[in-house]
């Protein structure tokens, strides 16, 4: 079984979710997404996996957030796929895809439902 997991080396939970998942034996494909950011089509398919709207992928905690004025009613869809883009620290973190699925690993044991099937 393999899985890909979007990580952020600097991240507690990000290395805590690739520990966990390493631990359990899982073929891992390791993008670091701040050096290799997805593009939108791959966000687009991330974002469906997990279910969730674009705007909820986004770390509103990050600076850029805030100086970029992001908010759900100022930005289509396009618009906030561009911004994690061009902008890839706001995206959330750490992303596992396998099996079909996504999950965010927050909390780590998170993923393990997409991966351990």
């Amino acid at each position: 079984m393999k899985a890909i997991i979007y990580h952020n080396p600097r991240c507690s939970k990000s290395r805590q979710t690739l520990a966990l998942l390493e631990e359990k034996g899982v073929v891992l494909e390791i993008i670091e997404y701040l050096k290799t950011p997805p593009n939108q089509q791959t966000l687009k398919e991330i974002i469906n996996k997990l279910d969730i709207a674009p705007i909820d992928l986004m770390r509103k905690s990050e600076p850029v957030y805030k100086k970029l004025n992001i908010n759900k009613e100022s930005k289509d869809i396009q618009s906030l796929l561009d911004v994690m883009v061009e902008n890839p620290i706001l995206i959330e973190r750490p992303i596992v895809v396998a099996n079909g699925k996504a999950v965010i690993g927050r909390p780590p044991e998170s993923v393990l439902d997409i991966v351990m099937i």
